[in-house]
């Protein structure tokens, strides 16, 4: 299943749309670690990480809607739904999945 959604730029934004909505959701926990508990370390690490995924989302977005051609609404709303908690998740079910039917 990976190797299939490796071979096209679509496939590419699901998997890292996924590990960029996990890190998000990671990001908040270490939030509370940071300042519930004084450990920055975690949520340094993490939030670079999440930092990474988010350009390379965003990258991977503008890929593949020139590829596939879509309006600026729905580019707009998967940009919209990386900045909010399981946006990507949804924006997975309902924006990138359209395409493999």
């Amino acid at each position: 299943m990976v190797n299939k959604l490796l071979k096209t730029a679509l496939g590419r934004l699901r998997i890292v749309a996924f590990i960029e909505g996990c890190s998000f959701l990671l990001l908040g926990f270490t939030m509370i670690l940071k300042y519930k508990f004084s450990l920055p370390q975690p949520n340094y690490i993490v939030g670079l990480a999440h930092g990474i995924l988010f350009v390379l989302y965003i990258v991977l977005l503008l890929q593949v809607s020139f590829l596939h051609r879509w309006n600026i609404f729905k580019t707009f709303m998967a940009f919209i739904a990386s900045l909010i908690p399981f946006g990507t998740f949804y924006a997975d079910k309902v924006l990138f999945r359209q395409i493999d039917k």
